[in-house]
């Protein structure tokens, strides 16, 4: 799959498409093994946060499993030809309201495993067609292909702050 051209997606994703280097799928295929693994080496650290008023570890990686969730939702919604504009969310009310602290790490690295698993079902069955597809979501258009790059470069980005400052 090739990556999206920046007409496909709103500005402020290049963030995460940037970071995407080589074949999408099989970097997705790699974040199930390895970003599990990444939240499984940092047991003892979950409840830490880098300054007051920041997300700890587990709330990180808790919007990370959200914001996947999210994406492939919209994802799904544009690759079957939703018309319908699909409505942002604020991350920072959703972390809120979840009660990340109150789970393991090991929880969350399985959470996070089965759905990505899952999710990659969705990815690999769509075809060209369908990943060209777009809809609206938060009153910008964007293409289902893009959305499947930012799930790379969405984990990417945070383990990069997890590294840069929690650790």
């Amino acid at each position: 799959m090739n990556r999206p051209q920046t007409q496909e997606y709103p500005e402020w994703y290049d963030k995460y498409i940037s970071l995407v280097e080589g074949d999408v799928i099989e970097i997705l295929e790699k974040q199930v093994i390895e970003f599990s693994d990444f939240i499984n080496s940092l047991v003892g650290k979950g409840d830490y946060a880098y300054a007051p008023g920041k997300w700890t570890i587990k709330e990180l990686i808790g919007h990370i499993i959200d914001t996947e969730r999210i994406m492939v939702f919209r994802l799904l919604c544009f690759a079957r030809g939703e018309k319908a504009s699909i409505p942002g969310f604020d991350e920072d009310e959703y972390v809120a309201a979840a009660h990340f602290n109150d789970r393991s790490l090991l929880s969350l690295s399985e959470e996070f495993s089965l759905l990505r698993k899952s999710n990659l079902y969705l990815i690999k069955s769509l075809n060209d067609e369908e990943l060209a597809k777009s809809g609206t979501s938060n009153g910008n258009s964007m293409t289902v292909k893009a959305f499947v790059y930012v799930l790379a470069g969405h984990i990417m980005h945070h383990v990069n702050v997890i590294k840069e400052r929690y650790l």
